[in-house]
């Protein structure tokens, strides 16, 4: 318990280096791989903001690690991310990769099975409902369960509009 109050001056100024070394790291390794970095789109690219953090975590507060091999990790992390991303545009690595979107109802109508596959509750869609400002079951045209993990309510109070195929192509009904 003793350590948890322990500083040197050494050891505060080399993890001010460090963090300032890393960081620069992560900025220009980001302007490199693009914005994608740190997107949402998919679970890879979740991962992927862990996997930055950790690196810049443990590099930053481990003396043990060096700040080249922080910097080496964030670069393979990031060569790795560009190489997926490269990868994603065939169809057949895709669906390896990236989990599908997810049809919870259809219209107004709750399809519980999925519900039950991406394990959520009925109290789960009603929060969403809510927070989309679903006030009528009739709006509803579809909710989709993202890869990413969120849920989109697509809606409209003209009952006779219907959402474009486009929009669902790739979300498993």
């Amino acid at each position: 318990m003793e350590k948890w109050f322990e500083f040197s001056t050494e050891s505060l100024i080399a993890i001010t280096l460090t963090a300032i070394g890393i960081y620069l790291a992560v900025i220009i390794l980001t302007r490199i791989a693009g914005k994608r970095s740190f997107s949402k789109m998919s679970s890879f690219d979740f991962a992927m903001t862990v996997a930055i953090g950790s690196i810049i975590a443990g590099t930053t507060l481990n003396s043990s690690i060096s700040l080249a091999q922080g910097i080496t990790g964030l670069a393979s992390v990031y060569f790795l991310q560009i190489l997926i991303a490269i990868l994603r545009r065939h169809t057949s690595l895709q669906k390896l990769i990236d989990n599908s979107p997810l049809l919870l109802m259809d219209g107004p109508e709750i399809l519980n099975e999925n519900l039950k596959k991406a394990r959520l509750t009925q109290g789960d869609l009603r929060s969403k409902l809510r927070e989309a400002n679903v006030t009528k079951f009739s709006d509803i045209k579809a909710v989709v369960f993202e890869t990413t993990g969120d849920i989109s309510v697509l809606q409209h109070n003209d009952g006779d509009l219907e959402v474009e195929s486009w929009l669902l192509k790739d979300v498993e009904r």
